[in-house]
């Protein structure tokens, strides 16, 4: 198997599932990858963080399937969030359709939150939900979470998150 993990990472717990990833299936690594970087490989894996309910540079796959077609494909997305099935399954259906659903593995990996490292852009992105969250009088356990998490940075992450990845990948 000759294997690639592709990456995009703004706040470093993606990049950190990839390496795990990586070391775990002995395969090649590359941030930020463009079509020619994963064109000869039979498996790509491609990660990405989830914001504001989009999937950072899964267009790179999604764009491409024609072009990957014959190739073993697993797909996953890292966030803050605790990923619960139904909520994932709202998030797969806005970033995939259902056709690249079942071309592809969806997976995913529980990452983390850092205000601290976000860019200036998403800073103010993510000032205006904490806005909006400290309005809110009676608060989920999410909601409340997530607003604590702006003083504490959290970090979910796990490399036995990557298990059911893993095993996708090697399952021939």
């Amino acid at each position: 198997m000759k294997a690639i993990v592709a990456y995009r990472s703004k706040s470093g717990y993606t990049k950190r599932y990839a390496q795990w990833i990586a070391e775990e299936l002995g395969c090649d690594i590359k941030e930020d990858p463009e079509l020619s970087d994963i064109i000869g490989y039979d498996t790509v894996i491609y990660g990405g963080g989830m914001y504001a309910g989009g999937f950072n540079g899964v267009k790179l796959i999604t764009n491409n399937l024609d072009k990957l077609k014959g190739k073993r494909i697993a797909l996953f997305a890292v966030g803050s969030n605790p990923g619960r099935e139904h909520e994932m399954k709202v998030f797969w259906d806005r970033v995939l359709t259902a056709g690249q659903q079942k071309a592809v593995g969806c997976f995913y990996l529980r990452g983390g939150f850092d205000f601290d490292k976000l860019t200036a852009k998403d800073k103010v992105l993510m000032k205006m939900l904490k806005l909006r969250l400290q309005r809110i009088k009676e608060r989920t356990e999410d909601e409340q979470g997530m607003l604590d998490a702006y003083d504490t940075p959290v970090d979910f992450s796990s490399r036995e998150n990557i298990r059911p990845l893993i095993e996708f990948v090697l399952k021939q």
